[in-house]
């Protein structure tokens, strides 16, 4: 395995640490070593080196989100009037800092973007939508679908 950052292969004892933290990432670097066949301390340097690398962009705690309120989910298609390089980062930047936007994805299609929004109920929702997606630089029109049940959710 290369040492050199950003560009560096992944081999399969990498592969084998991606899959154990994926599936539990409070694992200890011990039981860690011991479930893809290694030492603990070639496991810890792969796992800095994958971390380094940008491969382990972070640990985090999967949160119930419906036991905090927040079982209401939007998805929001956005229309832009104006595509161009600059209005693009602009819209990113600018919707990167709503912190009920989940997520963001550019999309080819009818529409420019699509975002999974996430609050407590429609009442936020609505407040949401018109105070700050609609606010969105360059926003043109925008079109909701509201999930009635989630069947498949990424931990990832």
């Amino acid at each position: 395995m290369a040492n050199d950052g950003e560009n560096a292969p992944i081999d399969r004892f990498d592969q084998l640490i991606l899959a154990a933290l994926v599936e539990d990432g409070r694992m200890t670097v011990t039981d860690l070593a011991r479930r893809v066949g290694l030492s603990k301390t070639p496991c810890q340097m792969r796992m800095r080196r994958l971390i380094d690398a940008g491969y382990i962009r972070g640990f985090r705690a999967n949160l119930d989100l419906a036991k905090l309120g927040l079982d209401h989910i939007a998805f929001v298609e956005v229309k832009l009037s104006d595509t161009r390089e600059q209005a693009l980062r602009a819209f990113n930047d600018a919707v990167r800092i709503i912190p009920e936007v989940e997520e963001c994805h550019m999309i080819a299609s009818r529409f420019d973007y699509l975002l999974k929004v996430r609050t407590a109920d429609m009442t936020r929702y609505r407040a949401v939508l018109g105070e700050r997606i609609s606010a969105l630089p360059h926003v043109a029109s925008t079109s909701t679908f509201v999930a009635m049940e989630t069947v498949l959710e990424s931990d990832r």
